[in-house]
């Protein structure tokens, strides 16, 4: 990783940390998805539609919002959710 990269990495994840806190959501459930998440943005954005892709995340979580309190019970339901919506993403019409 570069320089650069890893001073981008270091803004995202002070930008994320931030985001967590002003919302109230455990940074731990997204970071047990953000692989999966990240991965489901770019099949979207490569496939279905690329303006689609941010929204799509946002629909993984508002799906998952109300799964629990408990932040494992929270991350488990992002990851069902990707899983859902990957397989959506397969199927789909190029």
């Amino acid at each position: 990783m570069t320089a650069d990269e890893s001073d981008k990495m270091a803004v995202m994840n002070a930008w994320l940390d931030a985001v967590c806190a002003e919302l109230g959501v455990d940074r731990s459930v997204m970071d047990a998805n953000t692989t999966g998440l990240l991965d489901l943005i770019r099949d979207v954005a490569h496939g279905p539609s690329r303006p689609g892709a941010p929204m799509t995340a946002f629909l993984v979580g508002l799906a998952s919002a109300t799964a629990s309190a408990d932040p494992a019970v929270q991350a488990q339901a992002v990851a069902d959710r990707i899983s859902a919506v990957n397989r959506l993403v397969t199927g789909w019409p190029a």
